[in-house]
């Protein structure tokens, strides 16, 4: 709880008080491996942040699945359009090994967003990170070679994501063959 304490006062400046306002309204939840905590037609009720372990969104189109996203340790998940609309989750969310996360549901966090600029400022963040990193993802799919994407994935995405989630989980995120990722990993190191 320190780690989401240290967070948000980082990211938002969230005072002692407003923390445990916040703290007040999580709770506390584990997940084996290969849970799905949301399943694609069902809304995203709650906004986790992961203590520890490792989750993923994806989807299916004609039978074949494809990765999303990833989070892990000190990370906000949940399928963010279904949660922000509370609409059905065109997406899965899944524990990819046994997890610990605080959860916080769409009714308690609209409440927050009410008492406090903080709290406000907290949505406002997490919705433009969001934004960005699907932007930048976008471009990355569209500009750049397959071993161009896996160097930016192992840069730019925590290690253990890059050496805890299955090669073709990584691949179908990538866009790419888990055939050619596995050639590609043959080449590059991971220090």
């Amino acid at each position: 709880m320190n780690e989401l304490k240290r967070l948000l006062q980082d990211l938002i400046g969230l005072t002692e008080n407003e923390f445990q306002t916040f703290y007040n309204q999580l709770e506390k939840k584990e997940y084996k491996a290969k849970a799905l905590v949301i399943k694609e037609g069902k809304s995203a009720k709650y906004l986790y942040f992961v203590t520890s372990g490792l989750f993923r969104t994806f989807k299916y189109i004609e039978d074949k699945e494809f990765t999303t996203y990833f989070a892990c340790d000190k990370q906000f998940i949940t399928v963010f359009d279904s949660f922000i609309y509370q609409t059905p989750s065109h997406e899965f969310l899944e524990t990819l090994e046994d997890s610990i996360v605080y959860k916080i549901s769409f009714e308690s966090l609209a409440q927050l967003y009410k008492k406090s600029p903080n709290f406000e400022k907290f949505g406002r963040v997490l919705a433009e990170r969001n934004h960005l990193c699907a932007q930048q993802r976008a471009l990355t799919m569209q500009t750049k070679s397959a071993k161009k994407k896996y160097l930016d994935f192992i840069k730019n995405y925590d290690k253990k994501i890059v050496l805890r989630a299955p090669q073709y989980q990584i691949a179908s995120f990538l866009g790419i063959a888990a055939e050619s990722l596995s050639r590609i990993r043959k080449e590059v190191v991971i220090s």
